[in-house]
């Protein structure tokens, strides 16, 4: 196959790996060497490398997965009428890829299988259902989990405890030969294309092996980029990060262009190329090559869909498809802000000014931003939540491409790739959480809106339509603020304090009336003095007097209340007991199977959120006095709600919330009334709760609707 031969002559000196000349032939000085010893014993110490016992386990579910495969061919071609000898030669072959290929696997990592198979056994009716079956009936295997959908269909499952990834290619052969060459191109013949995308996962695997100068220093820095890339919460496909392979790619290509570079070097020189990388120029490890068969390949020229590829990195195996096709503009954006972090370590590092352990330190992402999105995802039991997740997970993506597609770019998303799980509940749970922030350096006019809550129904929506649904399996998004991180995302259960900050010249606390939280005047600014003395005077003014506001987003409505941001420098706050009520005087909380608890809202609120809810932004489902005191009830639910009986009771699915009566009554003592007549009359309305604090008290439920102004 022409590809393979993309390494290049081996005559010149130096040799050419790839594309273009290496940026440098360098090997490494003393004080590389000694760098790399250190980077080396981190590694280990971290825990990275499997011990013996691990590595003689896996082998031996190698073996026992080809003897399983190889007699459910046997079986398949006896029952299907062959002859005895046509039985006897009838075989099927087990292949690795992805990081186990590529000798960069670690203690529990998964093992990414192709079964390759003759023209007579099917994927749909003898892998997904004959296979399936006798994997279902064995002891050895737990968390059978068939994705037959997926867009590359894989059978999922554990097997001894180990993490398989099974997929599954018909070759246009009655028989397969236990030497087949995988990398020929002679196995793509007559194959459709989902049998092209599970072969090619050996097929790049073995490629990158061949075009990269020395295999061993790229292990070890892909095992290292591999490391950093988690710790730095970039490392998952499905969420539109850099998934295995694609990391694979990135440190491939530096090993091609510092060929002689050992591991610290080529850490250090990865961070130097891609902060510098001018995309969406594509990373290749050989040219694109085109072939008799018939494939689409990488072509912007040729394919439009091609040419939106933000980050391209191209697979070195025919046919050669961008691997990162999931890259959305914040995604990429957080990438490269990370890629500049790391240089800049690495820079320190080669000064004697940090060690190695500085380039791991982990990402506070729950310390980056103001506002964030919380998934929650529920299910009746451990299975479901399982098979549940995996689909809610996949479509993340989705929604932020939603999102950035609704604001016309202005707000950014930063979907985080680890899930979370509240123990305290009684139903099978997990969590996922995206960032939210304003674009910056774009002008916005002050308190302008961006409205997001058609965007959330439209993805929930295209969520809930999953085939595979079960009673139970719900999905709730709400909008949290950074103060309101529940404290189950914290190792500890709670979430550390932060170093408090002096406050400025000339800044004095006082007490709002309204409110009763503690607001300061003054600072560094006379202007934001102003400002603040100017809005405080505004508050009685303007309450009785509607303002206008702008809205980014799908739906402009006029009668929308605002989520602002807070200010970039905080009001100190007096933290307000939320308490729940019982009997007449509240709502009573409870926990269901499959479904997210309703809870009453009883929190003092900042003054500018006041400000906005006077100044006539208005829900229809929602009284002004409601808005007013904040004192709403919001629910999101994967299924229409079916009734709002006059006792305020409803039911979603299996779960019963009990409302106690319509007034809800503050920490002020003002009586605030739920008005029922709007939801009854739109069932589907959806308005997203907001779950926060860190305590499982009850807290404030914003709608989701972030009114970022110029000073966040």
């Amino acid at each position: 196959m022409g590809s393979n031969d993309c390494g290049g002559a081996s005559f010149n000196v130096p040799r050419q790996y790839g594309v273009t000349k290496p940026l440098s032939t360098a090997g490494p000085t003393e004080a590389d060497l000694q760098r790399n010893m250190e980077l080396e014993k981190l590694l280990v110490d971290a825990g990275l490398y499997e011990n013996k016992e691990e590595v003689v386990l896996r082998e031996e579910v190698l073996g026992q997965l080809d003897q399983i495969v190889k007699s459910w061919v046997k079986q398949l071609t006896r029952q299907r009428g062959y002859t005895d000898q046509m039985v006897e030669d009838a075989n099927a072959v087990i292949y690795t890829f992805g990081s186990y290929r590529l000798g960069v696997h670690g203690p529990g990592s998964d093992i990414d299988t192709l079964c390759v198979g003759p023209s007579y056994v099917s994927r749909e009716e003898d892998f997904f259902i004959i296979l399936h079956k006798i994997l279902e009936d064995m002891e050895e295997v737990t968390e059978l989990q068939p994705v037959p959908d997926a867009h590359v269909p894989v059978m999922k499952f554990r097997f001894r405890g180990i993490s398989i990834d099974l997929l599954y290619a018909s070759i246009s052969l009655l028989v397969v030969p236990e030497d087949l060459d995988i990398s020929s191109g002679s196995v793509l013949y007559d194959v459709d294309e989902p049998t092209v995308r599970s072969l090619n996962g050996c097929r790049v695997a073995d490629q990158i092996l061949r075009l990269v100068p020395n295999v061993e220093n790229f292990r070890t820095t892909l095992r290292c980029l591999k490391f950093w890339a988690k710790r730095r919460g970039v490392y998952s496909n499905v969420t539109g990060f850099l998934g295995g392979v694609n990391w694979a790619l990135l440190v491939a290509r530096v090993c091609q262009l510092y060929p002689n570079a050992v591991p610290s070097m080529l850490v250090s020189r990865f961070f130097r190329v891609y902060t510098q990388w001018r995309w969406p120029n594509p990373v290749m490890l050989c040219p694109i090559e085109e072939e008799d068969l018939g494939f689409p390949v990488w072509d912007p020229r040729r394919n439009p869909r091609d040419r939106t590829h933000h980050m391209p990195i191209i697979t070195p195996a025919y046919p050669c498809m961008n691997s990162s096709y999931n890259v959305s503009t914040s995604t990429l954006r957080v990438m490269m802000e990370q890629f500049q972090n790391g240089n800049k370590i690495c820079e320190e590092i080669e000064l004697s000014k940090a060690s190695w352990s500085a380039l791991f330190e982990p990402y506070f992402f729950f310390e980056t931003y103001k506002n964030y999105l919380q998934i929650d995802i529920v299910a009746t039991d451990a299975d479901d939540l399982r098979i549940w997740k995996g689909w809610v997970e996949s479509r993340l993506r989705q929604l932020t491409l939603k999102i950035e597609r609704d604001t016309y770019g202005m707000l950014q998303c930063h979907p985080y790739p680890h899930d979370y799980v509240d123990a305290s509940r009684q139903c099978s749970h997990c969590a996922f959480f995206m960032g939210l922030q304003r674009k910056p350096g774009e002008r916005v006019q002050e308190g302008q809106q961006f409205d997001i809550r058609a965007t959330v129904e439209e993805f929930r929506h295209s969520v809930n339509m999953y085939m595979f649904w079960r009673p139970g399996m719900e999905i709730s998004v709400s909008h949290v603020r950074r103060k309101q991180i529940p404290s189950f995302v914290f190792p500890e259960g709670y979430k550390h304090s932060r170093p408090a900050r002096l406050p400025l010249a000339g800044k004095v606390f006082a007490e709002n009336a309204e409110n009763g939280t503690l607001e300061y005047e003054g600072g560094s600014s006379l202007r934001r003095q102003r400002k603040r003395k100017n809005d405080a005077d505004a508050c009685d003014a303007e309450s009785s007097r509607p303002e206008k506001r702008q809205s980014v987003g799908p739906n402009n409505s006029s009668t929308q209340a605002a989520v602002e941001e807070p200010d970039e420098h905080p009001k100190q706050e007096q933290e307000s007991t939320s308490q729940s009520i019982n009997g007449n005087s509240g709502l009573e909380r409870k926990q269901c199977n499959g479904g997210a608890a309703s809870r009453s809202i009883d929190s003092a609120v900042d003054s500018r959120e006041n400000t906005c809810q006077k100044n006539g932004s208005r829900l229809g489902t929602l009284s002004n006095d409601v808005m007013e005191s904040e004192g709403q009830v919001c629910c999101c639910r994967t299924s229409k709600v079916t009734g709002i009986e006059s006792q305020g009771s409803f039911r979603v699915n299996s779960c019963h919330h009990t409302i106690g009566p319509k007034l809800l009554e503050n920490e002020k003592g003002s009586r605030s009334r739920l008005l029922q007549s709007g939801l009854e009359s739109k069932p589907d309305t959806v308005i997203v709760e907001a779950h926060g604090g860190v305590s499982s008290d009850p807290v404030q439920k914003p709608v989701i609707r972030l009114s970022l102004t110029s000073t966040a």
